[in-house]
């Protein structure tokens, strides 16, 4: 189901959105027209609170990105869906795409073109998204080529997941090497020679070979972005170097133009590490599997080939390649990969298995339940590059600093070269020199990676743990979450009801009653009648008959003429049941105590015997919560169920405030008090507590194992029942923001250090060199720590 919103605002109206699927997405649409911070585009990020403005002024093109949340989508929002009506969409992967500077660029050259509706970029990916009008995908591809880049067509989304990136192959690294690293000794030998009072023509024909070998690409790609009017750190060098050799600073331009390729390509390989992590969860899914076929028999084919309802065999110790349910064998797999559950699982004929996962000790053949790209494995890897792009506040606000910080550090490098010797008496080469240190260290990468290099490798992270987590904002969110409401059923308790006791009267011969009962669940589908069977109360096998299932009460049949009743007490005493045992009443009265409910055999005269199921507190339960309290979240059960249960649960788990019997609308009601107070997570099903679960400030779904629904739907998805996630993602969200303080602060102090150290004189350009790539290179190292908790 789609909602179309038509929301007029000074002539602007909003086409149909893509991604709304609840009342909190409608809420943030009606909400952003007033107060809700929100994004135009990239370049255009602010909030409408202290201003008004026309939508249709030229500053505001991409109208129908205004307003929408950076979770939603509408035609020409950076975040789509897709391609719309008339239009297509062109999926690329750029080698040379590698951070915002390029970015940038490409901004800068297609976002001018009336044919483009919409952009998305994945820099951790090196993909980029383009909806554009039919026919255009030619001129897409050549403009981006002219830019010096060389873009790869997916055909797909999908086909990433088979595409492998060709940046980490041996031939062009070593060839890099090799050519920048003679580039390096070459400026050695200048910089030696220079001090050696060598030849004039030796010291500049080293130093040119220097910068020819290590500094052509960026020459090229600096040349690009000045005709674009892009001050990246391309430009930016190419003036320094340039500026250099004209002060006839012959060695240091060579010098600092080896480093910094040296230190680029370095920078490249670290940012690799946090790509391969995304791409190593891919890498579980092994690259063939065995398929039957009926005239060749076992034979082995590419995952992605593999067609549904395939035949398909793993043999034990082997990875899984494909999603599927079990038709023969028994084994115990291996989810550590998928769920993050320690244990393996045991696995027989009707069972789910899943990509990426590890066989046990027997054979298992299974039937493909889903396509190669379409697999809970293929939809972690979506979901985990996708939220890349749901970025942090503090991502967008370091987005926004950057965008002003180059532009400012520039004009105060124009200012030192020209004011000083113009109105101070000040010697132009030197205060030339002093400008070109400061241009140097105008680009902001440090402070741009400083991010999503973190937030990527925290999401990685979390979805090896069995946390899908869908994007940094929520992440970054959760720390500051006080209060979390949490559903019962299936969410503290194991969602399966199970026989706690039974009471068979006196004058009743227990092993016929028991017997009967057995017989009579053993027919039902109900889930108390369920517990019954399955707690197997007799091997006895009675052959009744004229079984019939009553709806809202339970089920009868007939045994050696006697009809016999197994449900409600209510059906039992509209039946004319007498119910005349104290020690019944004493008995059910002690087990409601404990949030029990009751199943009542009744044999045409009086109830012979009942039986007392409850949903059973899952193991890991008090642990957890016990965990969340300790780091100082307050939690509240809102149930549906009955008060006894619900209490029951709550006692058992130490919950203070605890409601019961309660609908959607109230647990609703219930959570907007609690955010009124702090802010406050929901914990659910994903689909009964739907309405709160899209209020709540961070929604987690539980069992989200094969879901997609859950997948899309939630915050948060845990993928298996373990409780213990939800306070290790309080840990995660606590620990990525203290990484995201440590690089923004590192960054911004060694840039502060540089700007005063350049003004006063004391810096040369080599040094500011190495300073800004030692804080991008810091700030990656920094951010993969997370990788390894």
């Amino acid at each position: 189901m789609m909602f179309v919103i038509l929301i007029k605002n000074e002539g602007l109206t909003l086409k149909p959105l893509q991604g709304v699927y609840c009342s909190k997405h409608c809420e943030k649409e009606v909400l952003c027209m007033t107060r809700l911070p929100h994004e135009h585009n990239h370049d255009h990020n602010h909030d409408h609170s202290d201003h008004e403005h026309n939508h249709s002024d030229r500053a505001e093109q991409q109208p129908t990105s205004c307003c929408v949340p950076s979770d939603l989508t509408a035609s020409a929002v950076e975040k789509f869906a897709g391609a719309g009506d008339n239009q297509q969409q062109t999926i690329l992967r750029i080698e040379q795409m590698d951070c915002p500077n390029e970015e940038a660029l490409l901004r800068k050259a297609l976002t001018p073109r009336a044919e483009v509706a919409g952009l998305e970029f994945n820099l951790m990916q090196r993909q980029l998204s383009v909806v554009h009008q039919p026919g255009f995908r030619e001129a897409l591809i050549k403009i981006v080529s002219g830019l010096g880049m060389s873009p790869e067509l997916l055909e797909s989304k999908g086909a990433a997941l088979s595409s492998r990136s060709s940046a980490d192959t041996k031939p062009s690294w070593f060839a890099a090497w090799g050519r920048i690293s003679a580039g390096v000794g070459l400026a050695l030998a200048a910089e030696v020679a220079a001090w050696s009072s060598a030849p004039f023509w030796l010291v500049v024909t080293m130093s040119v070979a220097a910068i020819l070998l290590s500094g052509l690409s960026v020459y090229r790609k600096g040349w690009i972005a000045i005709r674009y009017l892009d001050l990246n750190i391309n430009a930016l060098m190419s003036i320094a170097v340039t500026g250099a050799v004209l002060l006839g600073e012959w060695p240091e331009a060579a010098m600092v133009m080896s480093l910094f390729s040296l230190a680029e390509i370095i920078e490249a390989r670290s940012l690799d590490r946090a790509r391969q992590a995304v791409d190593s969860l891919l890498a579980l899914a092994p690259e063939t599997v065995e398929v039957w076929n009926d005239s060749d028999g076992w034979v082995s084919a590419h995952p992605s080939e593999v067609a549904l309802n395939t035949l398909v065999r793993v043999v034990p110790g082997g990875r899984l390649g494909l999603d599927g349910v079990v038709e023969t064998g028994q084994s115990a797999v291996n989810q550590a990969s998928i769920t993050g559950e320690s244990l393996p699982v045991s696995k027989s004929a009707g069972d789910s298995v899943f990509a990426g996962t590890i066989n046990g000790m027997g054979e298992l053949q299974y039937r493909v339940s889903s396509a190669y790209d379409q697999s809970l494995l293929a939809r972690i890897t979506y979901a985990v590059q996708d939220a890349q792009q749901n970025k942090a506040p503090v991502q967008r606000f370091v987005d926004k600093f950057s965008r002003i910080y180059t532009p400012i550090v520039v004009l105060f490098a124009i200012a030192i070269a020209v004011i000083p010797p113009l109105f101070m008496g000040g010697v132009w080469a030197d205060w030339l020199y002093r400008a070109l240190v400061l241009l140097v260290i105008a680009c902001p990468c440090a402070l741009v990676i400083s991010t999503p290099v973190a937030v990527v490798s925290a999401l990685t992270h979390a979805a090896r743990q069995g946390l899908l987590v869908k994007g940094g904002a929520y992440l970054e969110k959760l720390r500051q979450v006080r209060n979390l409401m949490v559903d019962k059923t299936g969410t503290l308790t194991e969602g399966r009801p199970v026989l706690r006791d039974h009471f068979i009267r006196e004058d009743a011969e227990p092993s016929t009653t028991l017997a009967v009962a057995h017989a009579l669940a053993s027919l039902s589908d109900h889930p108390a009648s369920q517990a019954l069977a399955e707690a197997k109360l007799s091997d006895d096998r009675l052959a009744m008959v004229g079984f019939e299932a009553i709806p809202g009460k339970g089920v009868q049949a007939v045994l050696v003429e006697k009809t016999y009743s197994l449900g409600s007490r209510a059906w039992a005493e509209a039946q004319g049941a007498v119910d005349n045992s104290t020690a019944l009443q004493e008995w059910e009265r002690r087990w409601q105590s404990e949030g029990a409910s009751f199943v009542f055999l009744y044999d045409g005269k009086q109830i012979v015997a009942a039986f007392a199921i409850s949903d059973p507190v899952k193991a890991g339960a008090p642990a957890a919560l016990q965990e969340l309290k300790r780091l100082g979240v307050n939690v509240y059960l809102a149930s549906g169920d009955n008060p006894y249960a619900v209490g029951s649960v709550a006692n058992t788990l130490g919950i203070a405030q605890y409601k019961a019997e309660m609908l959607p609308e109230q647990k609703l009601e219930w959570l907007q008090q609690l955010q009124q107070q702090a802010p406050t997570a929901m914990v659910g099903d994903g689909i009964n507590d739907a309405p709160a679960l899209a209020k709540a400030d961070v929604g987690f779904a539980m069992g989200a194992m094969g879901s997609d629904i859950a997948i899309k739907t939630a915050d948060i998805a845990i993928l298996n029942d373990d409780l213990a996630k939800l306070p290790a993602s309080w840990k995660l969200s606590q620990e990525l923001h203290v990484v995201l303080v440590q690089n923004i602060t590192a960054a911004l102090a060694i840039k502060a250090v540089f700007l005063v150290l350049a003004l006063f004189g004391n810096a040369a350009m080599w040094m500011a060199v190495l300073a800004d790539v030692g804080a991008s290179l810091l700030v990656i190292m920094n951010s993969l720590r997370i990788l390894k908790k």
